[in-house]
């Protein structure tokens, strides 16, 4: 095999495995239903379902992204892939509650893994420069074709063959996946040196995230001051807090606190934050409109996504010549501001409306999308050493997770607030409900533009 053509294998393989993590976010939305009536969930513990995955995945990422530079990245994916396809193929099997719990945590694992190794080979097998940005615009823009697709997916596959193809449909693809990465992917890792694992460090820093990202998810839903969830959050907090005195005091700590001076990184891991809270949230509100409002299909409401998803891959392949003429700052702030001007569009849509106007509100934050996660993840490489790249990628994911989790349940509550009501979204009249996605786009786009600020204020206005 040719080297460009083993370069060409290599990227399709990484671009595959990113498009089914963004899949597997999405897909099982429109099955939970179905795996509830199933397997007997009750109306509170079926959130579980969803939560299991991100609570592992956030929990695990940053000992994730240090394992790929000491053990090396090619081996920690495969690790990853392996994970991730026991977890999809014991999800379609499950017959208990137990069972699927446990499935959904083990793709959680596997995913934890699997994002800072993607990310870490595709810096250590594409030059810096024209090829590497290409490699990572398409890369990225599987992302947000792997959540628009999910949908539509699922609806079809929970339609016409049930709700554990939904699962089944990874296994193939990880299969393959773990027959082709020895053969195309260049294994990187931490060479030189003892590999000393930080122990104390890695336990407080998983605990404690797992411990956040639990208050996170259980807050919204019990009350952010309640008994049953404040508690989970302060034992978190004081945890990552002995985890920096821990880390400043070990020799071999699994964060090097020096990547905190590069405000490149900082700003990248702030600005994925801003990121899901507000791009984030648009598969939620708008699957709310396509189903509660204009009562489409699981599978309709799947097809509405993709003049998004198509402005999403059209906007990657574009990436390089953005980053040219705008660099690293501006790329994000035009992403941003596309943003929030297609969540104002979208402000517009009627509760007697149709699909089509949805198009352009979702084509522009299409492109949008594609800028600001592909440069994203590019300002966060940018400056890091090699053999750290790992662990600087995890942290930009981490703040992606906790975005997502925090931006979702602040949205309701401002819109809650603002409606004066405590009704959920899914029982509100037709009008209330267009009343309250209009809202949720306003905040949405009030993320987007303060994400203009902190995007000026920390990255590099040009390409290093």
């Amino acid at each position: 095999m040719s080297k460009n053509r083993k370069k060409g294998v290599a990227l399709i393989l990484l671009a595959v495995s990113q498009l089914i993590l963004a899949l597997d976010y999405t897909i099982v939305f429109v099955a939970v239903p179905s795996i509830g009536a199933d397997l007997g969930f009750s109306a509170n513990h079926l959130q579980w379902v969803i939560s299991a995955y991100s609570l592992v995945f956030g929990g695990f990422l940053l000992i994730g992204g240090r394992l790929s530079d000491l053990l090396g990245r090619r081996r920690i994916f495969m690790i990853a892939i392996a994970l991730f396809g026991v977890g999809s193929l014991l999800g379609g099997l499950a017959n208990s509650q137990i069972m699927m719990i446990t499935a959904r945590g083990l793709q959680g694992l596997g995913g934890a893994l699997l994002s800072p190794s993607t990310l870490s080979l595709i810096m250590s097998n594409f030059g810096e420069g024209a090829e590497r940005n290409r490699a990572m615009g398409i890369w990225a823009s599987m992302g947000g074709v792997g959540l628009s697709l999910g949908l539509l997916l699922g609806g079809g596959l929970t339609s016409f063959l049930g709700w554990e193809f939904t699962f089944f449909v990874n296994v193939p693809i990880c299969l393959i996946s773990l027959i082709l990465a020895p053969l195309v992917l260049l294994e990187n890792k931490t060479t030189s040196g003892p590999k000393r694992y930080d122990a104390l460090g890695t336990i407080s820093v998983t605990v404690g995230m797992i411990l956040i990202v639990y208050y996170l998810i259980q807050s919204p839903v019990e009350g952010w001051l309640h008994i049953e969830t404040l508690p989970f959050g302060l034992v978190g907090g004081i945890l990552l807090i002995l985890f920096v005195i821990i880390e400043k005091r070990t020799k071999e700590p699994l964060i090097p606190f020096r990547l905190f001076r590069n405000r490149n990184l900082i700003g990248a891991a702030i600005i994925a934050a801003l990121f899901s809270a507000s791009f984030g949230t648009l598969y939620y509100f708008l699957s709310l409109y396509t189903q509660e409002i204009l009562h489409y299909s699981a599978i309709q409401s799947g097809l509405s996504f993709l003049p998004l998803t198509i402005s999403a891959f059209i906007g990657g392949r574009l990436i390089n010549k953005v980053l040219l003429n705008a660099g690293l700052a501006g790329t994000v702030a035009i992403g941003m501001v596309l943003g929030g001007i297609g969540f104002l569009v979208l402000t517009q849509l009627s509760e007697k409306g149709s699909a089509l106007g949805i198009i352009p509100g979702t084509v522009i934050i299409g492109f949008g999308q594609a800028l600001v996660f592909t440069t994203t993840f590019i300002a966060g490489s940018t400056g890091i050493n090699s053999k750290e790249q790992g662990v600087a990628s995890a942290i930009v994911s981490t703040g992606q997770q906790i975005g997502s989790a925090v931006g979702l349940a602040a949205i309701i509550a401002i819109v809650s607030y603002n409606l004066k009501s405590n009704l959920q979204l899914e029982k509100m009249n037709p009008g209330e409900l267009n009343s309250a996605i209009h809202m949720s786009f306003i905040a949405a786009s009030v993320i987007t533009f303060l994400g203009v600020f902190i995007t000026y204020s920390t990255l590099s206005r040009k390409m290093q």
